[in-house]
């Protein structure tokens, strides 16, 4: 008899499926994360981070470390998968960023920003959001190495920083993972499904 495909991978399946992900990813991904003070925010990225295999945050600015008790609450303890850095000033963490191996690209509204989909987010690539008010600041966006946008068409300015950072991780992961066979074919959900 086959099992249901199209029925919920049980824990230990989705353990297995994003193992064979983990295997055929090779780009190392870090944020800088500069003065986003929402704790809300900061627990949605820092668990957002961990999801795609970021390996380090800087923090900038003021940012809100993920220890404040309301970023636990959307972290969901995922803070302890990826290393992070006390907030130092935005241009040291650029520094700290590329000395690490990193190129540095903003993600913001700029007369210069390409739309997310065209950057170079391939390879070892920091990427960096600014404060859910201002966005990144102009000393920032001067060491940023290029700026990039999040194309909208809707009739709203701007998405939530923690949105905007998952968006923008999950096209670098994407770029890095297009033109590659799927995983999936060698142990994937369907695969795992059958091993009842």
């Amino acid at each position: 008899m086959t099992a249901n495909p199209r029925r919920q991978l049980r824990p230990t399946d989705v353990k297995r499926l994003n193992r064979t992900w983990r295997r055929n990813t090779e780009g190392r991904l870090a944020l800088i994360v500069e003065s986003v003070t929402g704790p809300f925010n900061i627990g949605s990225i820092f668990r957002t981070a961990a999801a795609f295999g970021v390996e380090r945050i800087w923090l900038a600015g003021n940012a809100t470390p993920p220890t404040n008790p309301k970023a636990q609450k959307t972290a969901l303890g995922t803070d302890r998968l990826v290393a992070w850095e006390e907030p130092v000033p935005a241009a040291e963490a650029v520094r700290a960023a590329r000395q690490d191996g990193f190129r540095v690209v903003a993600v913001e509204l700029t007369g210069d920003a390409v739309p997310l989909h065209e950057a170079k987010l391939d390879g070892d690539v920091c990427l960096v959001v600014g404060s859910e008010d201002h966005g990144c600041s102009p000393a920032l966006l001067e060491a940023a190495d290029a700026v990039c946008y999040i194309p909208q068409v809707g009739r709203v300015g701007s998405f939530n920083v923690g949105v905007a950072t998952a968006i923008a991780v999950a096209e670098a992961r994407r770029q890095e993972w297009a033109g590659r066979p799927s995983p999936a074919g060698e142990t994937g959900p369907q695969e795992a499904a059958g091993r009842e």
